[in-house]
């Protein structure tokens, strides 16, 4: 194989892996994080601080990176074609058996625009 070929191999596979990856969670055990579906265990409320640290070096990473990541939302909801919301509850919610909720459960939103890049990361009791 020649070197122009191989070099252009090397540099696609990089280009292909750089494009949606895991992304840094500092403290975030995300294997923990994963496994907390709705918030029902607790195991994502004492990754608060480092949620609210770092949301804003999730701002431009686009949604599969988000999924990579913190694995697949709890919830999803489209607004309209220019943006739509992930959901990862806190707090125990709804969907968790055996609760019942009197307030509207803790959770981070990730806002994602017309392109699916996050535009906004917020740590909230309000829905959008």
């Amino acid at each position: 194989m020649s070197f122009c070929k191989l070099s252009t191999i090397i540099f696609l596979s990089f280009l292909l892996n750089s494009c949606s990856g895991k992304l840094d969670t500092g403290n975030i055990n995300t294997d923990d994080w994963k496994k907390d579906r709705y918030g029902c265990s607790g195991l994502r409320m004492q990754y608060i601080d480092e949620i609210k640290a770092l949301k804003n070096s999730f701002l431009g990473k686009n949604n599969q990176e988000i999924i990579l990541t913190f694995g697949r939302p709890d919830r999803v909801e489209l607004v309209d074609k220019s943006q739509s919301f992930f959901f990862y509850f806190l707090e125990p919610s709804s969907s968790c058996p055996g609760v019942e909720i009197e307030k509207e459960p803790l959770k981070v939103l990730f806002r994602f625009n017309a392109i699916s890049k996050v535009s906004e990361v917020t740590i909230t009791n309000l829905n959008p």
